[in-house]
């Protein structure tokens, strides 16, 4: 009886009946909208909203209201006649001051221009985390494809060595083969047997990592039915894809250059702190008294009122010395801006490299998977003329388990090839810019 480990997957739910296939598509999609790592890179964003909101209420006015309550009791001073007294006395006052920076070196509007740039910096980001979720998927799905047809490849391997065993226990019966043939073919069959637990093995732990990139629980019944769909590989020998002349563009790309546009602004911020700043307030402010245990006094309302003041002010600051704190900020500035633009071009740089190499690496493959398909075809007619041959005793064992063991390794590399060839072409999307976890 065949026992896989899809087999073992199915049979965990009532529902397979019902369960959809996953497609290399939909497993990165489900990844992308429910990884942790994209859910954080999500919340930064909105840090970064909230940053930049903060920064546009910067250009606006600041309103303050306060209302103060006082017991006097004792010896203080009366405030009708400026007198000592040491009569007890209730004190009330309000207020309400508005203050609006007029002029501060334009440090606001950097602060606004660094702060539209972080969002932007915020979503590239965000696509970078969600692209990168996605190639992980993209890896993680092929490594369960491939050691799913390796444990296709060793059930089929199974099942011909124990044919196998069955037609040379006969030709023993009759004479025609002797006893070490026997166990020749007995030892291929336990050694078929243990490389399907071998490969049995690898194809669950690239179904957990499959998982756990996708942000599915391992102990919950939907990661026990997940049933990936049958991959179709297209013949892709005569499609060009033209090789990268520079970075179109991408995530990574522009990160590092809106971390540019920070830093520069940032940098300006800190130069604005040698101008002068001019700011204007404006303001009211009222008081009520009464003398505790006395019935003498004003109201309220006409206190609240004959008491009234309003003022209005301007204030220039003017920076003189500050202990050479400015001169640092602006030079630590500076070098944040230069060590940002060292970054990007580094950055530029490395992409570029990784958009040649997978585009080499993506017709190596196209290759090889060309030449492997020729070879699968050789060394399967190989090994059916071997086994002819060991049938007829013309052949021994070794022959056969080494033809066998040749078909066997053909056609891994095959599906290898194959798998490597849609990685490195979903690659090289990435590097022009191009999402790839979108149908």
């Amino acid at each position: 009886m065949k026992k896989t480990m899809i087999a073992l997957l199915i049979m965990t739910s009532v529902h397979v009946a019902a369960q959809e296939k996953w497609t290399m598509q939909q497993c990165m999609q489900y990844a992308v909208a429910h990884n942790h790592e994209v859910k954080r890179a999500e919340l930064e964003l909105d840090n970064y909203k909230a940053a930049k909101t903060s920064a546009i209420g910067r250009f606006l006015p600041a309103v303050d209201a306060g209302i103060g309550v006082q017991y006097n009791f004792g010896r203080a001073i009366d405030p009708e006649t400026n007198g000592y007294t040491d009569v007890s006395t209730f004190y009330n006052d309000y207020s309400l001051h508005t203050s609006l920076p007029v002029f501060d070196g334009f440090s606001r509007l950097h602060v606004l221009k660094a702060a539209k740039a972080g969002e932007l910096m915020g979503r590239a980001a965000l696509r970078k985390q969600q692209d990168q979720t996605a190639l992980s998927t993209l890896q993680a799905y092929t490594n369960v494809v491939y050691y799913e047809g390796l444990v296709k490849m060793a059930e089929e391997k199974v099942d011909e060595t124990e044919l196998l065993l069955k037609q040379i226990h006969l030709l023993e019966e009759v004479g025609r083969k002797s006893a070490a043939d026997v166990a020749q073919v007995e030892s291929q069959k336990a050694e078929a047997d243990y490389e399907l637990t071998r490969q049995q093995n690898l194809f669950s732990l690239a179904m957990l990592e499959l998982r756990k990139e996708m942000g599915v629980s391992l102990s919950s019944s939907e990661a026990d039915t997940i049933v990936l769909a049958p991959m179709e590989f297209i013949d892709s020998t005569d499609r060009v894809i033209e090789a990268p002349s520079g970075i179109v563009g991408g995530p990574s790309v522009d990160v590092a250059h809106y971390q540019v546009q920070v830093s520069k602004h940032e940098w300006r911020q800190a130069r604005a702190a040698l101008l002068p700043a001019l700011s204007l307030s404006a303001g009211l402010n009222t008081t009520y008294f009464h003398t505790l245990h006395s019935s003498v006094g004003q109201s309220f309302r006409s206190q609240f009122k004959n008491n009234m003041g309003e003022y209005v002010g301007a204030t220039l600051s003017i920076p003189l010395f500050n202990r050479l704190q400015t001169v640092s900020n602006i030079r630590k500035a500076k070098n944040n801006y230069r060590m940002a633009c060292e970054s990007f071009e580094q950055t530029r740089l490395e992409l570029e490299k990784l958009a040649c190499e997978a585009w080499h690496d993506w017709q190596a493959y196209q290759k090889q998977t060309e030449q492997m398909k020729h070879k699968v075809e050789a060394d399967s007619l190989a090994y059916q003329l071997t086994r002819r041959q060991f049938e007829e005793g013309l052949s021994t064992a070794i022959d056969l388990r080494t033809t066998s063991a040749q078909l066997l390794n053909s056609k891994a590399t095959l599906l290898q090839c194959q798998l490597m060839t849609i990685v490195k072409e979903q690659l090289i999307r990435y590097y022009r810019g191009e999402t790839i976890w979108t149908e």
